[in-house]
């Protein structure tokens, strides 16, 4: 069973990744930061369709700030879905601005509505911790899913990710006819295999959501982690596999009944060299994120100390042993599946 130490560090963004944000274009002038959506005046609890209690509050603003922070939440918007076109803005309208009240970084939440046909989408406002900056970065260039963020000064703009909650899909659907049991668990081991590689850690059934998308002949299922501050933070190789995580139970139980010891390996197999793929595709953004996770301070040394001797011994690989940041254990951790294995 995995568990997380201590409550993690946040830890802000240095010169050498504000640099890297500039260069790719994630850092971008925008005119409303975390801080001005705490003045808000009230808030009432938000709750489900069901009448449960959410564990987020609705906020509202006093008049005389209202107008001033929806548009610029909409220019927000406009920067994040559109490069900028604020012409997009004129059929929109701020629905509702949600406050997390249980989390740590207890994020914003936007809704936002086309009047025209009603569709809604959501983004979400936080304070920018290094660690979430990499974890997104990182997503965006090793998995299979595309991140749209934004960050200024100490602000980080998020898209919302779609799908359903882990813990919702184990509770509710995991046991519908519909569900293709052999589907899900390979796409299981794959999660499991991609959260390892890179160091993302924490991923139980809270933190990521299942994407389900049905096919002429077949549904289609991938899970996508929707929390990312647990970047190459924690010392211990378990924190970075979902599998030992006792919430996401169902889903490991799922793998044992319906996919032998060859089966698993072979997609661990497939995911590895996805992964390779895709470094071997954008070796320079690569490269300069992990020069800037080697500069940078994003984990305890004790920490360090710890995980390096974990992978060491998993891959039996001396090589981590000289590692001396997350970022260098993390290049070496992405350099296995570059090695060819018999």
């Amino acid at each position: 069973m995995a568990l997380i130490s201590k409550k993690k560090i946040v830890f802000t963004i240095s010169s050498n990744l504000r640099e890297y944000l500039f260069n790719y274009g994630r850092e971008v002038d925008f005119p409303i930061h975390y801080k001005d959506l705490l003045r808000y005046s009230s808030s009432i609890p938000l709750y489900d369709s069901r009448g449960n209690d959410t564990l987020w509050e609705t906020v509202f603003f006093n008049e005389s700030d209202r107008e001033e922070i929806h548009y610029s939440i909409k220019k927000i918007y406009a920067l994040l879905k559109a490069e900028g076109d604020i012409s997009v803005m004129k059929h929109l309208y701020v629905d509702r601005i949600d406050l997390c009240v249980y989390g740590n970084t207890q994020p914003f939440r936007v809704r936002i509505v086309n009047r025209i046909n009603d569709n809604f989408d959501y983004f979400y406002v936080k304070n920018a911790d290094a660690s979430r900056v990499y974890g997104l970065e990182l997503e965006h260039l090793l998995s299979p899913n595309r991140i749209s963020y934004l960050v200024h000064e100490n602000t980080l703009i998020e898209e919302h990710i779609a799908g359903i909650p882990g813990e919702m899909f184990m509770k509710h659907h995991i046991h519908d006819h519909t569900v293709n049991p052999i589907r899900l668990a390979k796409e299981f081991v794959k999660f499991n295999e991609r959260c390892f590689v890179r160091l993302l850690g924490d991923m139980h059934s809270s933190n990521f959501v299942i994407d389900v998308t049905p096919d002429f002949e077949e549904t289609h299922y991938r899970i996508r982690a929707i929390d990312f501050d647990q970047q190459s933070y924690e010392g211990k190789k378990s924190i970075y596999l979902p599998q030992y995580f006792k919430e996401n139970n169902a889903l490991i139980q799922l793998g044992i009944k319906h996919i032998t010891t060859e089966s698993m390996i072979q997609y661990q197999r497939e995911e590895r060299a996805l992964i390779a793929n895709r470094l071997k595709s954008s070796p320079k953004e690569i490269e300069d994120i992990l020069q800037s996770m080697e500069k940078d301070r994003i984990s305890k040394p004790e920490n360090i100390e710890s995980l390096k001797n974990d992978l060491a011994k998993h891959y039996k690989y001396a090589k981590f042993l000289k590692c001396t940041n997350m970022g260098s254990i993390l290049r070496e951790s992405l350099e296995q599946v570059l090695i060819k294995k018999d």
